[in-house]
Parts: structure tokens; sequence; C-alpha cells
């Protein structure tokens, strides 16, 4: 099989590799001229074999929402689009309206994996038609982590259900890390008993009812920086637990411990906190994302 991906940054480079080495040909785009397979977006659709299939990878909002525009006027009927991105689940039935005039197909991609999918694969939660997906399944089956199929990859429903997913999975979190980092807060503050607070986390790794991988990130994370000298407390939020939150209040559902883990990082913003720098470091341990320095 042979896709286009489009967007070739920390994300959409590492998905290009695995691809590739599970037996996907791929042509990728982007506009760094350091990563990209084609010159020109439209260089890209054309060594693609038609009916075309085109990942995209951008960030979300207006960047997204312009290449899906780019996109109609450049493939054809029958094409068919991904969209992989952390977009909220209301802007795919825009995106499809826009492909759908010209007979161009639409599928919703939530990706989880953040810097480790090339290694350990993706969690895939996607949305739109049954046909579409199934069409699309040798490029899930490729990004999605070994094992049985339904542990790393759900047909969530229609367009829009894989983003939706996705955001509930990010606001469920956005929870435990806060938790992390308030029993990291905890245990540092005393200091007259607990003399080894990593120590304390990597013994929880096995055969505990709260080992996860999480908890591995942080044990990485206090083996590099015990007390998180070298991180500011200040974390940011990429939407998706604020869009959870707004959710949950349109449809009266309560979600207090989301909701206080949004606001923390809030709080974060205006004080240095121990456990705000745990959550930061944290985010870049699993997703590559920037700290900053103290």
């Amino acid at each position: 099989m042979h896709i286009g991906l489009i967007g070739l940054g920390k994300m959409g480079n590492n998905m290009r590799a695995r691809l590739r080495n599970n037996g996907i040909e791929v042509t990728g785009y982007d506009p760094n001229p350091d990563v990209t397979d084609a010159a020109t977006l439209t260089d890209m659709v054309a060594a693609l074999p038609a009916p075309r299939v085109v990942w995209v990878m951008v960030p979300s909002g207006a960047i997204t929402t312009g290449v899906i525009e780019n996109l109609a006027e450049v493939l054809e009927s029958g094409d068919l689009v991904i969209e992989g991105g952390n977009s909220r689940f209301t802007d795919d039935a825009k995106h499809a309206a826009i492909l759908a005039p010209k007979g161009i197909h639409y599928v919703d991609a939530g990706v989880s994996g953040g810097v480790w999918g090339l290694e350990n694969g993706y969690g895939l939660m996607v949305g739109g038609d049954a046909a579409d997906v199934e069409r699309a399944m040798p490029v899930f089956d490729a990004l999605r982590p070994e094992g049985p199929r339904d542990e790393g990859f759900v047909h969530a429903g229609e367009i829009g259900a894989g983003h939706y997913a996705k955001m509930v999975h990010n606001g469920i979190e956005y929870a435990l890390m806060q938790a992390w980092a308030e029993g990291f807060e905890l245990l540092s503050s005393k200091d007259e008993l607990i003399k080894d607070v990593p120590g304390t986390f990597k013994a929880w790794q096995r055969g505990t009812v709260v080992r996860s991988w999480l908890l591995e990130l942080l044990v990485k994370a206090l083996e590099e920086d015990p007390d998180f000298t070298d991180i500011e407390g200040y974390v940011e939020d990429s939407g998706e637990g604020r869009w959870t939150v707004e959710e949950a209040l349109h449809n009266a559902v309560p979600v207090p411990t989301i909701s206080a883990s949004i606001f923390a990082r809030f709080v974060s913003r205006q004080e240095d906190s121990p456990s705000m720098k745990a959550v930061a470091a944290l985010r870049k341990q699993f997703g590559g994302h920037a700290v900053r320095k103290a």
C-alpha cells in the first residue's frame, strides 16, 4: 500500500518511519525541505496511486482546515483523507463537508503514543464510514501496537467519533498525571521520613495496582532529575482537557477529577509548584513537549 502523509514534525516523522518499517510505502510532504519527500503538495498527490489515501498530521485548528481546503483542490473523487491531528471533534463534520462535494472521503483518527510511538506503536481511535475505515486498515495495523487489534485500535463510530474518543482519553490522562504529581509532592514534603522518593515510585512498578506506563515515565524522569531542579513548574494545556470539561458541562456529566487537573495547570502558571514540575516532566517524557528551564 502507498499513502501520502502531510506533516512531518515530531509525530508525523516517526509515523512515517513506523509505516515504512511495516511495509507501507509513504510519500511525505512538509514545508521543511530537510524532511519532505515531495517538493509540493501537488507533487505528493501525483506520486500516489489512485484512489489515493492521504494522512494529515498537522497542528489542529486553522492549519488543519487550510490543508483540508488545499486537498479538496488537488484530490479526486474516491480518494480518502485521514485526519490524525488533535482536532476538536466538531471540526470533523466541517472538514468532511469541504471534501464531500468532490467525492473525497474522510476519516478522523485520534492518535496516542507521543514520541514513543515509533517503537511501541500508536493507540488509534477512528471515526467514519465502515468501508472507509476498512480500506485504511493496513495503515492502522501498521501504526498500532503489536498484539490483538482491539487492544490498540477502535472504530469508535461515525465521523467525529475518533477525535471525541481521543478528547476523553486526554482528559483522563490529565487527571492521571495530576494524581501522580500530587503523590510526588506529598512524598517529597515528608523528607524527615521518606528518604528515597524516586525509589518509592520505582518499587511500585511491579505487583501494585497503580503500576502503569505513566508511572514508568515518572520513574525515568526522576532518575534523570530527582528533584526536578531543572524544570519550571509551568504546564500548558493543548485543548483536549478543556474540551472534555466543556462536553461534560454540555451533557451534565460530572467530571470533578478531570476538571481539577485542568485548574491545577492554570495554577502552575501563577506560581512554581513541585507537583506541576512533575506534570511538566511527564509531558516531556511521553510526548516530547518542551519544558521551561528553572
